[in-house]
């Protein structure tokens, strides 16, 4: 395999994980606010932490998001 080829899978690999970083966070932190509300504390706390939840995973998608940027850029 030439070095160009692998250099395009390489930097296809990471702008791949970027997308996909940040949307299992977001997919993640609304699914521990929904299990939180629904199976811990049987729908009473409905839908205050499943907003919560997402919330957080929508900033540890941004947060995420810039560290690999900057990573990006640094290379």
């Amino acid at each position: 395999m030439s070095d160009e080829r692998r250099e395009m899978f390489r930097q296809l690999a990471v702008y791949s994980q970027v997308g996909m970083t940040f949307a299992f966070s977001i997919i993640i932190g609304f699914g521990i606010g929904w299990a939180l509300d629904n199976k811990v504390f049987g729908g009473k706390t409905s839908p205050y932490l499943t907003f919560i939840f997402l919330g957080l995973g929508i900033t540890a998608g941004f947060k995420n998001l810039w560290e690999l940027t900057r990573k990006i850029e640094d290379e």
